[in-house]
């Protein structure tokens, strides 16, 4: 039962993910491109984190919290994807109300803190590159924990934002969510209790988390712009900017997608084009990460080599 009566309300006990498309056809379609995708993505954050965690050269704070950064794209794109290839194979597309809870804390734990992950990443670049000499202090094992609490922190208390409202929410006429996933958004147009008060503190919330890590990004690159055109040496500049490519791709590819659907209005986008947005952020870019940072990182694809080689010739 998708209703339950209680007094003269009718509280919603499930929801119906409409999904992205009806077609059957292009339901398979979907169903053998997306779980290629999560195959990747599985197999791609996983040798990440354990390459990082069995060659010592990469003992450094920029690998640690790139080995954070793909357990956490496995998270993120765990929370969506595994429910959203289920329900290419079956008819009713429901989610139990409970579900639907744990999806949306899921999803908005593990987006902020990749926002919070980036941003300390590009800190990590800063010191680097502006304070090379002071690098093993201003990057000490203790602040790398600091930071990376602070990120799972920062997430938890996002999450728990969402998820309150949610619970207080009261739902007692349509179920069927226009997505294929339990979005805050959504789920506010299925509300009929007052949410002016909810949306506007997790709006606060969501743009707090969003703004802050974007600054913190966008001033240390500014910091990182104005030291290498200071330096003298071209090869000393292609070297410091090379360090640099890879995580600066990372943040382009999932603030762009981030800022389309929650920063422009939404009169200018339709629903549909929110869940191709959607499916690139949560789904393809978790798979694009480890490749990006792999393909473009001689030290990775160094000691992957290394650690190959080891297989073989032990």
């Amino acid at each position: 039962m998708a209703l339950l009566r209680n007094g003269n309300q009718t509280a919603v006990t499930e929801f119906i993910l409409l999904g992205l498309t009806d077609d059957p056809v292009f339901q398979v379609i979907l169903l053998f491109i997306i779980l290629c995708i999560y195959l990747v993505t599985l197999a791609g954050n996983l040798s990440t984190v354990f390459l990082i965690r069995i060659s010592p050269q990469l003992h450094r704070p920029m690998y640690f919290f790139l080995s954070h950064l793909a357990s956490t794209d496995i998270g993120y794109s765990s929370s969506v994807t595994p429910n959203m290839l289920v329900n290419f194979l079956v008819e009713k597309k429901n989610i139990s109300y409970l579900g639907c809870a744990i999806q949306l804390g899921s999803a908005a734990f593990f987006g902020t803190v990749e926002c919070y992950l980036l941003a300390a990443m590009a800190y990590d670049r800063f010191v680097a590159i502006c304070s090379p000499l002071l690098y093993s202090t201003k990057m000490s094992t203790q602040v790398c924990n600091q930071l990376i609490v602070g990120s799972y922190v920062g997430g938890f208390l996002n999450a728990s934002c969402f998820t309150f409202f949610f619970f207080s929410f009261l739902f007692c006429g349509p179920n069927r969510i226009n997505h294929f996933f339990c979005d805050f958004a959504p789920l506010v147009e299925l509300c009929c209790s007052d949410v002016s008060v909810s949306v506007l503190i997790t709006s606060f919330s969501a743009s707090t988390v969003t703004v802050v890590t974007m600054l913190a990004i966008a001033v240390s690159y500014t910091y990182i712009l104005i030291t290498i055109l200071k330096m003298r040496s071209t090869e000393g500049r292609q070297k410091a900017f090379s360090t640099c490519t890879s995580h600066l791709t990372a943040v382009t590819l999932f603030y762009g997608t981030v800022t389309f659907i929650y920063v422009m209005p939404k009169s200018s986008y339709s629903s549909d084009q929110n869940k191709v947005v959607s499916v690139f952020y949560m789904v393809v870019i978790p798979m694009l990460n480890p490749l990006i940072y792999s393909l473009k990182n001689n030290e990775i694809k160094n000691a992957f080599m290394k650690q190959l080689q080891k297989k073989i010739f032990s």
